[in-house]
């Protein structure tokens, strides 16, 4: 069905609302990546061949993340006239019995997360009731309840569509209001009233600059020629960040909906999805989302009737770090080695080409058909200071609760990691949070006070970045952090500049010898130094920023470096130079347990007898002492 006009999208609306809202139950199975690596296909075989021999009629659809990524497998139950059922941890082992609950309207209370009686539409500002209005009656389903703490306290603007809609299904995305915001844009706006919203709103970039969104466009807008291009960011390579790859897999739409606008916007005929190789469901759900847009005169000549043209493609990065620098991702779309370039010239005037060319990041381009949806104002009516609207992130690390969130700008750490992520896992103390990727800063917990938000996280030494938030417990060496984002960003320099090449190793080499005991009091003064040319004379951003670990750990752990060159101990008991472990014979009650785990052989001992560990043979790996059941195991 070609789409032309309002009423061909209103009636492709309605049939994606059949589609999500049936007249039989509707089963969902999130299979993002996260779901996948927990078995999640093996359930969604399992409901597709179970539904069949219990001959239960219902809708069975494979959707993305929902966030929820600690608890994966999810399913979600929808019965007509009953709330909205999430659960966790679903295997396939569990499926026969929840579809017999299914037939009898029971609910499996043991694997069951949260309800909801409705699903709230960012893009319409309305609330759907998941089934037909009512609740049956003499059934055994629990009673609506949003108070769940992981989603209570976010905002979902980017992650809308997330865990909801089949990602490939354009029916279903524009249930959701999906393409209502190009319509508008193409039909309805001028270009520069377009960007005057996107200015209005205060949307910065989400992938690490935050550069303002609506400034960039202006640029490619007037800069002269007709011939421009249009790219999305998606060469996320943070470790432990996974926003971009998750809304690609979960509701490429959007982002190619934000793209359809942006090209309008400033002039771009040509656009392109640069996504890494890493991400071969991500790729495939965008491609696909691409053939649906094409059948539907959504992409092509003339869409929407409006004279206005666009193609998008997909390209596939190697995997480069440096490549999510906008001019190393251009020269990698070109076919050269992702190398970053001098600015200015900037992309927006000699960009892919040569040419005038925008880039965006995927979660920035997600919030855009909302933005033009609902307005600018309403948009920067969200978060705080010069930071407006949501951010999404991903909270890993040692919390409880480990998953994919979007917040109000400004919301405190401290209220994510305890509110939303459950606490640190293991009733461990809270030591530090790291943002903003590899190049990001340590801040401790005294500071976690503050709101994340790129002022806060800037003026205590940290970034913003693309969205990575990891959590440390009090079982970190902070020398170690600092040292394994410097050998990540020593890899992932492209060594086009001195600075960056050799001082990424340079201060490495000299963590390694920190960490081995050979540190010397000199050596955090040269620290220093070598990071404050880096920051001055590097060519990218990944070498003006590679530092930040080293510099924010100085800053506030300064006592652990002094602890390791001074007193040659690392108090967090993990650097293997200066630690050894040995077994306290008055706790020791003689389970085996060490001897049995320990790959080396250094531990000896007889049943119920207390046990002992060879410093000799000992290769200091830790299995003894997460196995030792009483605490023996003693790290000194």
């Amino acid at each position: 069905m070609k789409i032309r006009s309002k009423a061909d999208l209103a009636k492709l609306q309605k049939s994606g609302e059949r589609m999500l809202w049936p007249a039989v139950p509707r089963i969902t199975v999130g299979l993002s990546t996260c779901g996948l690596a927990k078995g999640g296909g093996a359930t969604f075989a399992a409901l597709r061949k179970e539904l069949r021999r219990q001959k239960v009629q219902a809708a069975l659809a494979a959707v993305g993340c929902s966030g929820l990524c600690s608890c994966e497998p999810i399913v979600t139950l929808q019965v007509p006239g009953l709330p909205r059922l999430t659960l966790g941890d679903v295997s396939a082992a569990d499926v026969p019995q929840l579809v017999r609950g299914l037939k009898l309207n029971r609910t499996p209370a043991d694997k069951m997360l949260y309800t909801s009686a409705r699903l709230e539409n960012p893009i319409t500002a309305e609330s759907r009731a998941c089934g037909a209005a009512g609740k049956k009656a003499g059934v055994s389903f629990a009673p609506a309840d949003t108070g769940l703490a992981f989603l209570k306290k976010q905002k979902r603007i980017a992650l809308r569509n997330c865990g909801i809609i089949a990602p490939a299904s354009l029916a279903e995305y524009c249930a959701r209001g999906g393409f209502q915001a190009a319509y508008s844009a193409l039909k309805k706006m001028p270009q520069a009233k377009i960007i005057a919203e996107v200015r209005r709103s205060g949307l910065r970039g989400r992938g690490g600059a935050g550069f303002p969104t609506g400034e960039k466009w202006a640029a490619v807008a007037a800069a002269p020629g007709k011939k421009k291009f249009f790219i999305c960011n998606g060469d996320e390579g943070d470790p432990g960040a996974y926003m971009d790859r998750s809304i690609l897999e979960g509701d490429p739409f959007s982002v190619l909906e934000g793209m359809l606008i942006g090209a309008f916007a400033v002039g771009a005929r040509r656009g392109f999805v640069y996504v890494r190789g890493e991400y071969p469901l991500a790729v495939q759900q965008v491609t696909a989302a691409i053939s649906e847009m094409k059948k539907a005169g959504l992409l092509g000549g003339n869409i929407f009737g409006s004279g206005f043209s666009l193609t998008i493609e997909v390209e596939q990065g190697a995997g480069a770090f440096v490549c999510g620098e906008e001019t190393a991702l251009i020269a990698s779309l070109a076919g050269g080695a992702g190398e970053p370039v001098g600015r200015p010239p900037y992309p927006a005037e000699k960009g892919f080409l040569g040419l005038p060319t925008c880039i965006n990041n995927v979660e920035t381009l997600a919030a855009i058909p909302v933005i033009i949806s609902r307005g600018g104002a309403w948009y920067s009516r969200i978060g705080t200071g010069k930071s407006r609207g949501t951010k999404v992130f991903s909270l890993v690390g040692a919390v409880n609760r480990v998953g994919l969130i979007e917040v109000p700008m400004g919301t405190p750490l401290k209220e994510i990691i305890d509110d939303i992520g459950g606490g640190i896992a293991g009733g461990r103390k809270l030591k530090a949070v790291q943002t903003g990727g590899p190049s990001g800063g340590c801040m401790p917990a005294r500071l976690c006070t503050l709101g994340a938000d790129y002022e806060s996280l800037t003026a205590a030494g940290a970034i913003m970045g693309s969205g990575g938030m990891i959590v440390m417990d009090d079982r970190t060496c902070m020398v170690d952090v600092a040292k394994y984002f410097m050998g990540f960003l020593r890899d992932e320099s492209c060594g086009k500049c001195l600075p960056c090449r050799q001082g990424t190793q340079a201060i490495y080499d000299i963590l390694e010898s920190i960490t081995a005991g050979r540190g010397r009091v000199q050596d955090l003064t040269l620290l220093k130094e070598i990071a404050a040319a880096m920051s001055q004379t590097s060519l990218c951003g990944l070498g003006k920023t590679a530092a930040n670990p080293v510099l924010s750990t100085l800053r506030y752990f300064s006592k652990e470096y002094e602890a390791h060159i001074k007193s040659k101990r690392c108090p967090a008991g993990v650097c293997s130079s200066l630690i050894r472990f040995s077994i306290n014979r008055k706790k020791c009650i003689g389970c085996g347990a060490c001897r049995k785990d320990c790959p080396a052989g250094a531990v000896s001992g007889t049943l119920k007898k207390p046990h002992a560990i060879s410093a000799k043979l000992c290769i200091k790996c830790r299995a003894c002492y997460e196995a030792c059941p009483a605490g023996a195991v003693e790290i000194r």
